[in-house]
């Protein structure tokens, strides 16, 4: 009985620390979530607010992004780096 009860305190604490690192919480990449940053990117503008926190949601897919041919002369382009620097989000090297 306390092999059972020590294996559920080790999982229950588990959960407790993946909840605390967001570890739970998984992000579904898609570019169509920057489009409130496409006039800052194509424009060299000021990003908006809804545009960093876009941003920095969608910050675990750039890799993904910069590796899509579709997408990466967007995300690689000196107006994306400028937004993203703007907003505190860090362009990955991938």
């Amino acid at each position: 009985m306390t092999k059972v009860c020590s294996f559920v305190a080790v999982m229950m604490v588990m959960v407790l620390v993946c909840d605390q690192f967001g570890a739970s919480e998984a992000v579904t990449c898609s570019a169509s979530q920057l489009s409130p940053c496409l006039g800052a990117i194509q424009g060299g503008t000021a990003p908006s607010q809804d545009c960093c926190a876009r941003l920095k949601s969608q910050q675990p897919c750039i890799c993904g992004f910069m590796k899509d041919p579709n997408l990466k002369q967007y995300v690689n382009s000196p107006n994306a780096r400028k937004v993203a620097g703007q907003c505190g989000v860090s362009i990955p090297s991938c």
